[in-house]
């Protein structure tokens, strides 16, 4: 990552306030990470918002030619056509490599721009459904939080808009950045982007987070065995019946969750210390180093030691790693 990286919010006719706000709060320089931030539109001048909001961008189009990560936030009616000028500079942009991001029904503008024709996609769940008939070359993903195609990533609405950025700053600068940040925007850290975006209909909205005191109970446990019936028993449910609401609120299994806030764990202790890699290994419950390096490389497809001297800021990184 350079000195300074620059993300461009490109703010389009309808933009949805809070989707407008995420990325200015997330890669704002104050948070001390080497993020610049700053807007742009068709046009320089006031672009008109939904409601009564209003936006005053001091560039236009051009902007996106200076940028480093361009995210483009929700807009409203979902699936309105975008200017043509606007589907040439994303275009331009992707194909000089900069990375694009979408929140929310900003995800129309990428797939106008053909950006997302073969790769998997999101967007807010009310309009999985037009995105998937007006673009069916996209793979839509309509019960996932975000999807990460590597230089095109796309989340679905408003909150996960969150998450996408925090998710954006750990690729950057790893896993303790992200932390700092969230903490300063008092939100959760981490969310996978495969976690559900919203439960049946059939389930009440409270259920969302009835398994949240266990989540958080398995998190400080994460050195000892973790077995479903374990935490069937913490959540005082059948092994069963916890195995299939677990997953209804976090779009994945037990074991998954688990292994994956193993491996976050470690990459917070990879950054922050110099622990060798068995001790980490057995810090975060995954016994040995060799089972922490087969999980870690098959996660995020790295070695631990590469990972430590990436983001632990330093070239001494210890070589038994």
């Amino acid at each position: 990552m350079p000195n300074e990286h620059h993300v461009v919010v490109l703010v389009l006719a309808g933009a949805l306030p809070l989707d407008v706000g995420i990325a200015s709060e997330v890669f704002h320089p104050e948070t001390g990470f080497p993020y610049r931030v700053s807007a742009c539109g068709v046009e320089v001048g006031t672009v008109s918002g939904h409601g009564d909001f209003g936006y005053a961008v001091s560039r236009g189009l051009d902007a996106l030619a200076e940028a480093d990560t361009i995210i483009v936030p929700g807009y409203a009616p979902a699936g309105r056509p975008i200017p043509t000028e606007v589907v040439e500079a994303l275009r331009a942009a992707a194909s000089r490599g900069t990375r694009i991001a979408s929140i929310c029904y900003g995800a129309f503008a990428l797939a106008d721009a053909g950006l997302l024709d073969g790769l998997r996609a999101t967007t807010h769940w009310d309009a999985a459904e037009k995105l998937a008939a007006q673009h069916p070359l996209i793979r839509v993903e309509p019960n996932v939080l975000f999807v990460d195609e590597g230089a095109i990533l796309t989340s679905a609405g408003a909150a996960a808009g969150l998450d996408l950025c925090l998710h954006i700053v750990r690729r950057d600068l790893g896993v303790g950045a992200a932390n700092d940040i969230a903490r300063g925007l008092v939100t959760a850290p981490y969310r996978p982007g495969g976690q559900a975006q919203y439960l049946p209909k059939s389930r009440t909205a409270a259920r969302g987070e009835n398994l949240a005191a266990t989540r958080e109970w398995a998190l400080s446990r994460l050195g000892q065995p973790l077995s479903i019936a374990a935490l069937a028993a913490h959540a005082r449910m059948s092994p069963r019946t916890f195995l299939r609401r677990f997953t209804e609120e976090t779009g994945t299994t037990p074991l998954q969750w688990v292994l994956r806030a193993r491996i976050d764990t470690a990459r917070e202790l990879l950054e922050s210390t110099r622990l060798p890699i068995d001790q980490v290994a057995d810090r975060v419950g995954l016994g040995t180093g060799a089972n922490l390096r087969l999980h870690f490389r098959r996660m995020l497809g790295v070695a631990p030691s590469h990972y430590r001297a990436t983001f632990a800021g330093s070239p001494e990184a210890p070589a038994r790693a």
